[in-house]
């Protein structure tokens, strides 16, 4: 059996595509770089990290985006005429007053692992944008979400369809809607236009992207539509039933949880066929800490067994509609895949892949080569920063994990930190940390937390410490608790600071960010030069994967 998620932690909004007897998966990343990840696989079954689309920083330039902004729900798809890779995407630079201020752009590749092309603009009509190539005619189109601004008007506003031109690398004329939804959910958004037999079918996301979220199709034997929905909708859902939503665009909706489900939120798809006739389907799914209601790991990736029934309608591989954790494994050979490593030495000169930075490219400030067999970071701005911070974290990828550094570092200002961070967003973290104390006069460790943008200093738990020793400190969580601890020998550690709520670390929790997950890492502040360093001998995180979230 295939368990789900498939990709655990922080990996919404998928996007599959194929080429040949190679699967690959694309999903957000929203402020955090390198920017679209990429996963392949063979079997359906077992995914690894492939690449990442947008390697260039600086375009696009995702500093002092706030929290949950940045890229989203990029489409991935491989047109056999052309033999490229395509990917849309969307830049959200603001979601003040629910305008959605965004930017679509297009770019290609012969291989996901790249060179990408240089962006091409494509248009701002609203987000979730993703484009279809016809077979037929090789005709390609752009359909996105029509965000709705105005007062009195359903929200969140229509799908809309627009003519692509490849040779001048335009669209061609004015997006227009076609299509408002195959049930009363309401909120729908996450577009995917495709053709199977005789028909052209739009499926999307509805119910928002919460607890009511589900996956929807029309069709229609003409592109431009009218397009009918689908008898039988949602096709994929955590909450089966259907209520007329359409006047409430809140996307949470925690009163729809499914008691009797452990995938919630399941929506926002993509499928592929199969040669061998199977066909596949991705979407987004969340895994709560309940009664809290609380998605520390964010938004993840499932699989879903589908088949094509007579009458030409998608459905899932048996009796109903419901999200399943355990699904059953293609008749693909199984083919392993190589997971992140557990252990990071530092030995190599370049940063292995797993690694992300928020808003920045982590190769700003690591360096790999002055120190062998160690990675050098070098302090920026503090953890709230929206601009320049250096944090190398990797993504939580289960609510019973462990992480584990070693640090040679010696402040000289209470404005140099470095050490072992929890972190969700810039206004959500905890930070085991050491700096110069001007109290003792002397290096210290201690714990600080930032909760809803408040800090709070634990100032009981400053502790004195040598610059000439190294430092272990280790992050222990246990489900909903979660303990710092540290060590002068990598074998006796000490609690240090409170047992934090690991529930917090989610969407629900947070009043300033939403649709991430949290991260583990390390991290270096100078918040004078922007010069200081510490150096880290190694990154060990290990995760239980099996472990389920209670």
């Amino acid at each position: 059996m295939i368990k789900n998620p498939i990709i655990p932690g922080f990996n919404p909004d998928p996007s599959i595509c194929r080429k040949g007897d190679d699967y690959y998966i694309a999903v957000s990343s929203f402020e955090w770089f390198p920017g679209i990840p990429i996963y392949h696989s063979k079997d359906m079954k077992n995914w690894e990290l492939y690449s990442h689309a947008l390697q260039d920083a600086n375009n696009p330039d995702l500093k002092k985006l706030s929290s949950a902004k940045g890229i989203w729900a990029p489409c991935l798809t491989y047109c056999e005429a052309d033999d490229l890779f395509y990917v849309v995407y969307g830049v959200m630079n603001s979601m003040n007053a629910r305008y959605f201020d965004v930017d679509n752009f297009l770019i290609t590749a012969k291989d996901p692992k790249g060179p990408w092309s240089d962006p091409v603009y494509l248009h701002s009509t609203g987000f979730d944008a993703s484009m279809f190539h016809d077979d037929d005619d090789g005709k390609k189109y752009i359909v996105a979400l029509d965000w709705e601004t105005r007062t009195n008007y359903e929200k969140p506003g229509p799908i809309n369809i627009v003519e692509y031109d490849p040779v001048n690398k335009k669209i061609i004329g004015m997006p227009q809607p076609f299509w408002r939804g195959g049930t009363d959910r309401g909120c729908i958004e996450a577009p995917h236009l495709t053709k199977h037999g005789d028909y052209y079918y739009i499926m999307c996301a509805e119910g928002g992207t919460g607890y009511y979220h589900c996956v929807t199709m029309g069709r229609s034997k003409n592109v431009w539509g009218p397009y009918e929905a689908d008898p039988n909708n949602p096709i994929i859902t955590s909450s089966p039933e259907n209520y007329n939503e359409r006047a409430d665009w809140d996307h949470l909706k925690p009163h729809y949880y499914n008691p009797y489900s452990v995938l919630q939120k399941s929506g926002h798809a993509s499928y592929v066929d199969l040669p061998n006739g199977e066909t596949w389907l991705v979407h987004l799914t969340s895994r709560p800490f309940v009664p809290e209601l609380r998605c520390t790991l964010g938004r993840e990736t499932a699989i879903q067994k589908m088949r094509w029934t007579e009458d030409g309608w998608l459905c899932k591989d048996d009796i109903n509609n419901l999200a399943e954790e355990y699904v059953p494994e293609s008749s693909l050979k199984e083919v392993p895949m190589p997971h992140l490593p557990e252990h990071d030495d530092f030995d190599s000169d370049t940063l292995g892949i797993g690694y992300y930075a928020p808003r920045i490219d982590p190769m700003t400030f690591v360096d790999l080569k002055s120190r062998p067999g160690w990675i050098r970071l070098r302090g920026q701005e503090s953890g709230c920063s929206l601009n320049k911070t250096s944090i190398l974290a990797r993504k939580l990828t289960s609510v019973k994990a462990t992480a584990v550094t070693k640090l040679d570092f010696t402040p000289i200002s209470y404005q140099h930190t470095a050490g072992l961070i929890l972190y969700y967003d810039n206004m959500n973290f905890i930070y085991l940390y050491k700096y110069y104390s001007d109290t003792l006069k002397h290096s210290a460790i201690s714990v600080l937390q930032v909760e809803n943008g408040t800090k709070k200093e634990y100032s009981d738990a400053r502790t004195f410490v040598e610059d000439h020793q190294d430092i272990w400190m280790k992050i222990e969580i246990n489900g909903r608790h979660t303990q710092f601890l540290w060590s002068l020998d990598g074998h006796n550690y000490k609690e240090i600071g409170p047992v934090f709520d690991t529930t917090k670390f989610s969407d629900e929790y947070s009043e300033y960010g939403e649709f991430t997950g949290t991260f583990v890492g390390i991290t270096c502040g100078d918040r004078m030069m922007h010069s200081h360093t510490a150096d880290f001998d190694f990154f060990n995180y290990q995760a239980d994967e099996t472990a389920d979230v209670e």
